[in-house]
């Protein structure tokens, strides 16, 4: 199960996230589903069906949790490539 402190050491290719702030204003409250991650990006599937790439370095990312909670990252936190992250973080 996926908490607030173990968030940033897990997978986030199934969890349901929101940008909350972002360098591109256009970005903001985009949500749905985590699709696919990299070092610098994370792919999100909208509700409509439509894939978005939203930078990590420049954005804020509100995940929503399995127990209905919620937890605000900065992406710059989380730049790197998903098996290294409990590594560097």
């Amino acid at each position: 199960m996926i908490t607030k402190k173990n968030l940033v050491y897990s997978s986030f290719i199934g969890l349901m996230v929101e940008i909350v702030n972002s360098s591109q204003r256009e970005l903001i409250g985009v949500c749905g589903k985590i699709v696919d991650e990299t070092k610098n990006l994370i792919v999100i599937e909208k509700k409509s069906g439509d894939e978005v790439r939203i930078p990590k370095v420049s954005s804020v990312f509100r995940f929503n949790l399995d127990n209905d909670e919620f937890v605000d990252i900065d992406g710059r936190m989380i730049a790197f490539r998903p098996h290294e992250r409990p590594k560097k973080v």
